[in-house]
């Protein structure tokens, strides 16, 4: 039997929107779904949010993660890579006798993201043979084929190849190469690839499509607002959540 632990990030200090880990979003806490989703999957042998913040770790623990500890502030910043956090929490968590074949990264940011949507990405990385990791994809909105690179007072395609006679850049979208975009919904990764690679995806990856709005990821007031109007337009429903007192 393979086992899994959810590893959900939830650091203070956001930028673009404040506090958006834990700002209400249909009444409660943003976090609280993707603890709710993790927990309901059936999954996850353990559902932990690593977190440098006490009151987000007490918070967390209502709506019934696990904060075993709080993320040290070295691995807490704006560009702190994943890999030091996983790194550090898997090791500590090993110290204290507790380690799983695989991990999943669950944002917080996803908030659409369902049970069924991590119970769908399981099976689908369960079936595989010789991967490294699962990713969450979407086709991409703005294609790479119609992107520049500015220099000075020149432009240069991103993307410098595709028909002599037709550049891509002039090319109508339909009629483009598919592209895919990750999204931040999930990721799933042999917890092998941490420790030997150093590494929270390795090399061998296996896209998963998400479908809808489940991989719609919040990350500005522009995205929070087509959150709130998702909602309120009955497109969208959140997980159903259960809080201890």
């Amino acid at each position: 039997m393979v086992s899994c632990v959810a590893f959900i990030p939830a650091r203070s200090g956001s930028k673009r929107v404040t506090g958006k880990n834990v700002r209400p979003l249909g009444g409660h806490p943003m976090v609280a779904y993707t603890i709710a989703a993790a927990r309901e999957s059936g999954v996850f042998e353990s559902v932990i949010v690593s977190t440098d913040s006490e009151d987000i770790a007490d918070l967390a623990r209502r709506y019934g993660a696990e904060v075993p500890f709080l993320r040290p502030a070295a691995f807490a910043g704006d560009t702190s890579p994943d890999i030091e956090w996983l790194e550090h929490i898997i090791t500590e968590l090993e110290k204290r006798g507790r380690s799983w074949d695989c991990f999943s990264l669950l944002r917080p940011t996803s908030p659409f993201r369902t049970a069924d949507t991590i119970r769908r990405a399981w099976s689908l990385f369960t079936a595989q043979e010789g991967v490294d990791s699962l990713r969450a994809v979407e086709k991409c909105a703005q294609h790479p084929g119609k992107m520049w690179i500015v220099r000075g007072q020149r432009m240069f395609p991103l993307l410098p190849f595709g028909p002599e006679t037709q550049p891509w850049h002039s090319t109508p979208y339909q009629a483009l190469p598919l592209v895919y975009v990750q999204n931040a919904s999930l990721e799933i990764a042999w917890t092998r690839v941490v420790r030997e690679r150093r590494s929270i995806a390795g090399d061998v990856l296996v896209p998963f499509l998400t479908e809808g709005y489940e991989g719609f990821d919040i990350n500005d007031a522009y995205d929070w607002m087509v959150a709130e109007r998702l909602l309120a337009d009955g497109l969208v429903r959140l997980p159903e959540l259960s809080v201890t007192a």
